[in-house]
């Protein structure tokens, strides 16, 4: 990604980072799952057969608000 300005004070210098996951059994970042929430027998989401992305994260250096980007499939 190019020349990334943020969308709250257009700021020009963002940092790129990511967000961490550290539940139970989670792989240490978050994913973004494709399609609606739904909740399996235990509450827990269904996400058999969707497609899933990797999260990337860029934070603004001048106001701190963060940009998430759902790029490469993981």
């Amino acid at each position: 990604m190019t020349d990334m300005r943020c969308t709250f004070c257009g700021a020009g210098d963002l940092e790129p980072g990511f967000a961490e996951d550290a539940g139970q059994s989670a792989p240490g970042y978050t994913r973004w799952i494709a399609g609606p929430l739904e909740r399996g027998l235990f509450g827990g989401a269904k996400l058999m057969g969707r497609p899933r992305r990797q999260i990337d994260a860029w934070r603004c250096r001048r106001c701190g608000h963060l940009e998430l980007f759902a790029t490469n499939p993981c």
